[in-house]
């Protein structure tokens, strides 16, 4: 009777056990595996709309190094460089820059090659169907916002080596708003020769934190946001001159670890202005007119989700 009873709780417990593995962020744990071991070389296209930015992505891990380029490849040009845990960024009309970090700043969101677990308070992870990308079996994930104040981002991976072959963001309609796709990918076992001589390359010196603080004007005002979607958090704000106009700006940055939004505060410009959006894509601008200052809120977020954060500002007391 123990030895059935004993079975009998097996048996009913094993359910509740195998619920407790996701496939969709098993998936997503093995992507994130893949891009920081394998060597590849990839060609992908960003779309907006009507605009496409075309980029080149190699990768590669040369015994316990990481190294990593990735550039935009029209207009004047950018182009990203990593070796292990510094990032050097070329930038048309600026000196390079070094800083300290393990991931670089492009169009895939980082925290998918990091630890997503820290996204489950406020998104789920869901295993769609199964597809071709560019010309290779695929994988959809999709990560779903738990409110509708965020989108929601789907991923198409590679089920042989594990890699994104295309991504999007998605609204709540289930309508794709911006789209990156895999247009080439080759997977070797040895590292590309660019890649490894990157290692003899010399890098300007990482930015201290007493460099980067100096490029700002000092701590922004403590003005009061009442309203931001859960999950955001404050990762910086200080004041600066903005490039567009040469205005100065109290900035707020804020992230629930999968998107940022930027908040800028500034005096009224010239001319009244009509509060409204504009949107490229998945990123929204919204501008708002505060009376005695205005608000521009930035992020891939929806315009209502912008439009209640700008209207949430107001003077520190």
């Amino acid at each position: 009777m123990k030895v059935f009873t004993f079975i009998l709780s097996l048996v009913l417990t094993a359910p509740a056990i195998a619920s407790d593995e996701n496939p969709a962020k098993t998936l997503l744990h093995d992507m994130a595996t893949a891009v920081h071991t394998r060597n590849f070389d990839a060609s992908f296209v960003v779309v907006k709309g009507q605009a496409m930015e075309p980029y080149r992505w190699l990768h590669a891990k040369q015994g316990d190094i990481e190294l990593e380029h990735l550039s935009l490849l029209n207009g004047a040009g950018l182009e990203m460089v990593r070796v292990d845990d510094q990032v050097t960024y070329f930038e048309p009309h600026s000196e390079p820059y070094s800083v300290k970090t393990d991931s670089i700043a492009g169009p895939i969101p980082e925290v998918l090659f990091k630890d997503i677990d820290r996204l489950s308070a406020h998104y789920d992870f869901v295993l769609g169907g199964k597809g071709r990308i560019a010309g290779r079996s695929a994988q959809l994930v999709r990560i779903e916002s738990k409110d509708e104040y965020k989108y929601n981002y789907w991923i198409w991976l590679d089920t042989e080596s594990s890699l994104l072959l295309k991504s999007a963001y998605v609204n709540h309609k289930g309508e794709m708003l911006e789209q990156l796709q895999l247009t080439h990918i080759s997977v070797t076992e040895q590292p590309a020769p660019m890649l490894v001589e990157m290692q003899n390359r010399e890098f300007p010196a990482v930015l201290s934190t007493n460099d980067i603080a100096s490029d700002s004007d000092g701590a922004a005002n403590d003005w009061k946001i009442d309203w931001l979607p859960d999950g955001f958090k404050l990762l910086k704000s200080d004041r600066h001159k903005l490039d567009l106009n040469n205005e100065l700006a109290d900035y707020y940055l804020y992230s629930d670890g999968f998107v940022e939004v930027s908040v800028f505060i500034q005096r009224p410009l010239p001319g009244k202005r009509a509060s409204g959006a504009l949107s490229s894509g998945a990123t929204t601008v919204y501008v708002h007119n505060g009376g005695s200052f205005d608000v521009s809120v930035v992020g891939n977020i929806p315009a209502m989700t912008a439009k209640a954060i700008a209207e949430s500002v107001a003077r520190p007391l």
